[in-house]
């Protein structure tokens, strides 16, 4: 496996200290923390979600499906 090297500048002086907080409860490294709130980030865009699951979230979130929009649109039209 290659490695690579990551430069970040400009962090803000409170994100460095709850960064090092951070590092300090799970007893590990800046560096250490850093590569592992990277590849939980990695990882959380390789997951896969069925069908069932995406319309479960987008209800969730109040959103509206396509066959519900044009159910809304049947309605206000035949209301009038």
């Amino acid at each position: 496996m290659s490695t690579a090297s990551l430069t970040i500048r400009n962090i803000p002086k409170q994100m460095l200290v709850r960064l090092r907080l951070r590092a300090s409860r799970h007893r590990r490294s800046m560096q250490g923390e850093i590569l592992s709130i990277l590849e939980a980030a990695a990882n959380e865009a390789e997951v896969k979600y069925t069908a069932t699951e995406v319309l479960q979230r987008v209800r969730a979130l109040g959103l509206r499906t396509p066959a519900e929009a044009t159910d809304m649109i049947r309605s206000d039209r035949d209301g009038r």
